[in-house]
């Protein structure tokens, strides 16, 4: 990150996390909130292009922070399974991955968690998922294919003026409902630009409240059936993400710490 951070013209400080954390918050939203330049835009909306230099800082701190490749779960057994939504690839290539883990491993439940986020015209043309109008009827679809039970947990969002839920209203709504134990591990699966940050939201949101196990993976884009869209591993799209993971570490830090960095 220190790295990153200097290839941007920034000098990242000896601080304690939480100050850090918001630093880097700050940071990230002057020179990588791709997004918000654009009004919050959906993710496959952002295209920026960087000059060679700070594209080649970017993929490699991608790659060090854990935001390009695929890792094998842990455990062999876990009680619930989360697949989150996303945009129809994703769902496809999610709910595939989850089926392939599925084979080797004892798993409980198996639940997508998604939205009622409409699918854009591109989307809805994309192999697997012709017919199916929101992206939880293309997490239905997903598993479908997988010849898994489409069981579907759709989220509205806690923000009334959202659009859609985001990761972390998937998982409340979840949880409310599913009242994980303890004792039980649960499995969360999605693409590897993700993982930091919604395993961050997944800490905060299942393991502080409910005192679960959580462990994180991403799918291999090599092994999936459903070919990544074009752009997809763009600089532009991991410092967005890494932002993201910054903006979600700071929220678990803030939530063990019971208090934001002044």
């Amino acid at each position: 990150m220190r790295g990153l951070v200097a290839a941007f013209g920034g000098d990242q400080p000896d601080i304690a996390a939480g100050p850090l954390l918001a630093w880097l918050d700050d940071f990230s939203d002057t020179h990588w909130n791709f997004r918000g330049r654009l009004g919050g835009a959906e993710r496959d909306r952002v295209r920026v292009d960087l000059p060679p230099r700070l594209a080649a800082a970017a993929l490699a701190a991608a790659g060090d922070l854990g935001l390009t490749g695929a890792i094998d779960p842990p455990q062999e057994q876990y009680a619930h399974v989360l697949v989150l939504g996303g945009m129809a690839r994703a769902c496809l290539q999610r709910t595939e991955h989850a089926a392939h883990l599925a084979a080797t491993r004892a798993f409980g439940t198996i639940t997508a968690l998604g939205s009622l986020r409409p699918l854009g015209p591109e989307e809805r043309v994309v192999p697997g998922v012709e017919g199916c109008a929101t992206e939880a009827d293309a997490l239905a679809a997903g598993l479908r294919l997988q010849g898994l039970e489409p069981d579907v947990s759709v989220a509205p969002p806690r923000d009334p003026g959202a659009p859609r839920a985001n990761t972390a209203d998937t998982y409340e709504h979840w949880a409310a409902r599913a009242n994980p134990r303890p004792d039980e591990r649960i499995l969360v699966v999605t693409s590897p630009i993700y993982v930091p940050f919604q395993h961050c939201d997944a800490i905060r949101i299942l393991a502080l409240r409910y005192r679960c196990g959580i462990d994180t993976v991403g799918f291999d884009p090599r092994r999936a059936t459903t070919p990544q869209p074009p752009g997809a591993s763009g600089a532009d799209r991991y410092l967005q993400e890494i932002r993201s993971a910054i903006r979600a570490a700071r929220a678990l830090h803030e939530a063990v710490t019971g208090h934001a960095p002044r």
